[in-house]
């Protein structure tokens, strides 16, 4: 118990001094994990290589040099200025543009990471533009994608009936998907309110603004009408393409837009230096690291030694909330996908208590689990901080922390104190 305890705090303090000294995490992340295997000799190399994130490398690596050239060239301005034409110059209308955006990507079954790949930047970027806050603009466009990301097409929620109907439960993957995203949508209310949103309805009138790529000033109510050149028609090209294959053949998506990167950069091999100082190495050196560190934890039994204590409730009402609470802090660490899978079969129990509804209790530890996901450390949350633009990483970084944080502590429970207390559910 006291390695467990003792890891814990270190996690803790290498998000602390990375946050006071603006150390980069990742790097603390790394050292830790070799400091162990030093001090304690109970763990291999070999086990902290084993546990560097390979596939969200390649993933971070190739969404980031594929949006660089799709930034370089102009073509993100282009759509930006497309995408500002559809809410007629109402800058308040940008981040629900976004969010619904998501929310029909992903209900449609295109994965999360997916969505956050192809539509964080071009939002991000709008967001600059509109002098819209970036983790305002981030957060709508991560509750976008919780909404969907329990459709009966999308991964978590195929993941999640699968899981119960193994056990024989009755279940509505319908009444899921609807339970979680009405509370999602209200909660995305009242972020938007408390992040300064409605103070942008007052931007409707004209408002100039410099678009930095281009070095052009163009109207937001009345975005100019670019015409595409031939590279930046390829460049949409790539990114259909690699939807398309990414979906619908269901290629590695890291490695996919890697391939795509390489042959729109064929076509442009004089701005290749150029476009890859523009990834973001010191973002993807921080996933990397601390990622590496938690499958460390993982290793020596932290995580599982926080699963047991949560377990230990007697009390469904109590085991639901700590089944939530759990879901939220491990899925700030680790993969969402294989948590939802691994939580939903302990919580299999209290599913089938005739006292509590079975759909009430998915949704709370179900949206408990994902709502976190905004986590700079996840693949989501690090594609936000990879492309805000007008903050530096370090305050992105922060704030983007902050915001999981509040949403860790706060969202599980308030899903169960709606879903499980109040009895709000289909």
């Amino acid at each position: 118990m006291e390695i467990h305890i003792i890891s814990l705090i270190i996690l803790l303090l290498i998000f602390i001094i990375g946050a006071v000294f603006s150390i980069n995490v990742g790097v603390l992340g790394f050292i830790a994990a070799y400091g162990y295997l030093v001090f304690s000799n109970s763990i291999e190399l070999a086990d902290i290589y084993a546990k560097f994130p390979a596939d969200l490398f390649v993933l971070l690596v190739g969404i980031t040099y594929l949006f660089a050239i799709v930034q370089t060239n102009g073509t993100i301005d282009i759509i930006t200025n497309w995408g500002l034409s559809l809410v007629r110059g109402n800058v308040g209308l940008i981040p629900w543009l976004i969010l619904f955006l998501c929310a029909l990507l992903t209900s449609m079954g295109v994965a999360s990471l997916a969505v956050c790949s192809i539509v964080a930047p071009i939002g991000l970027k709008m967001a600059y533009d509109s002098k819209i806050s970036p983790l305002l603009m981030a957060m709508m466009m991560h509750l976008g994608i919780v909404i969907g990301g329990f459709s009966p097409l999308s991964l978590f929620g195929v993941i999640v009936n699968g899981v119960i109907q193994s056990e024989n439960i009755p279940f509505s993957p319908i009444k899921l998907y609807l339970n979680i995203a009405i509370f999602i949508l209200i909660l995305s209310v009242v972020i938007f309110i408390l992040l300064g949103g409605l103070k942008l309805f007052k931007q409707k009138s004209a408002v100039s603004i410099e678009s930095m790529e281009q070095n052009i000033n163009y109207i937001v109510a009345q975005p100019p009408k670019v015409k595409l050149n031939r590279y930046q028609f390829m460049t949409l090209v790539g990114i259909l393409l690699m939807v398309v294959l990414v979906v619908g053949f269901e290629l590695n998506m890291g490695f996919t837009a890697l391939t795509i990167a390489l042959l729109l950069g064929c076509a442009d091999v004089k701005n290749q230096n150029a476009i890859l100082a523009k990834v973001p190495w010191t973002v993807i050196l921080l996933v990397a690291g601390i990622v590496s560190f938690v499958g460390v934890l993982d290793t020596i039994g932290t995580i599982g030694f926080v699963s047991d204590q949560i377990s230990k409730f007697a009390n469904p009402v109590m085991a639901t909330l700590g089944a939530s609470y759990l879901g939220g802090f491990v899925s700030v660490f680790a993969s969402t996908t294989g948590f939802l899978a691994a939580i939903m079969k302990f919580a299999a129990p209290i599913l089938t208590d005739p006292t509590l509804s079975t759909t009430a209790v998915v949704s709370a530890i179900a949206v408990s689990a994902n709502i976190v996901d905004l986590s700079p450390l996840s693949g989501g949350g690090a594609l936000f901080l990879a492309n805000a633009q007008g903050i530096s990483q370090s305050k992105m970084f922060r704030q983007l922390l902050l915001g999981t944080v509040g949403l860790t502590l706060l969202g599980p429970g308030l899903a169960w104190l709606v879903f499980i207390i109040l009895g709000i559910s289909f």
